[in-house]
């Protein structure tokens, strides 16, 4: 099995989207985890280059939307057609809606478990906020109704809405490790998505924490002689980092923490 750490575009959009990606091919990242453009120059300008210094992608489906059901629904399976066209290593899905009755998610979930037998391209449903697996008890319904159904482990969110370290999930979080088929590596807490700096000795039991989780999830895929892991180092920009009051300033450097996550998990999977 191969592990790939994938920059996320989310923070720098900013950038024109070559320059911000000779930037994470200078930075050693493999590829990028980020949405299908809308603008076909750039759309151009992405594919073109991942191919040309093959570079991997995870494309994100996260813009679904519709005034119905129906119309969400349709607008979901639309998108994950177009993420598809990249060819990535898969899609992950900001699938369904934390208020949606199980019958609708699990209509979602079939949707995409459909479209994966038809491409070959796995969807993994990230466990976050406002999606069907915003919490452990939430997600683990799905699990016990569905045996294909994977996800993308951003455990940061269950520390949140949680308010714990998962302490009383343990069975549940087993069962996500299970599943995870690529993971999000941002470091939460109980009150928060993301802690300040995870450099920081003050959040060394979150990061400790996290890393446990992960590296379980590795061998997890390992022993599924899973081909391919992404991993996206996904620290966020304000106002998922925190600002400094008055000036909106963020307290330290996006890229700067999320290459420490990658220079961190390369070390610890002697990857390069």
């Amino acid at each position: 099995m191969e592990i790939k750490i994938l920059s996320p575009l989310w923070g720098h959009e900013q950038l024109e989207l070559k320059t911000f990606l000779d930037k994470i091919r200078t930075a050693r990242y493999d590829g990028i985890d980020t949405w299908i453009p809308n603008n076909l120059d750039d759309k151009r300008v992405l594919f073109d280059y991942l191919q040309q210094h093959e570079m991997y992608m995870v494309s994100h489906q996260h813009s679904a939307e519709g005034s119905t059901f129906k119309k969400l629904k349709q607008s979901f399976i639309k998108n994950l057609y177009q993420c598809a066209e990249p060819g990535p290593l898969l899609i992950n899905s900001h699938t369904g809606r934390d208020y949606f009755s199980l019958r609708q998610n699990l209509e979602l979930v079939d949707a995409a478990q459909e479209f994966s037998e038809k491409t070959g391209i796995t969807i993994a449903h990230e466990t976050h906020r406002g999606r069907l697996g915003y919490s452990p008890q939430m997600i683990n319904t799905i699990f016990e109704l569905r045996n294909d159904f994977n996800i993308t482990a951003d455990f940061s969110h269950w520390v949140c809405v949680t308010e714990s370290m998962l302490e009383n999930f343990a069975t549940i979080v087993d069962e996500a490790i299970k599943r995870s088929r690529h993971i999000h590596a941002r470091v939460g807490f109980e009150q928060g998505p993301q802690v300040a700096d995870p450099r920081a000795p003050e959040w060394k039991y979150a990061l400790d924490k996290f890393l446990g989780w992960w590296d379980k999830i590795v061998a997890i895929n390992k022993q599924v002689n899973t081909k391919v892991l992404p991993v996206t180092t996904e620290f966020g920009p304000v106002p998922y980092m925190p600002a400094i009051p008055f000036t909106g300033k963020p307290v330290v450097d996006q890229f700067t923490i999320n290459n420490f996550m990658k220079d961190l998990l390369n070390d610890r999977y002697s990857l390069k």
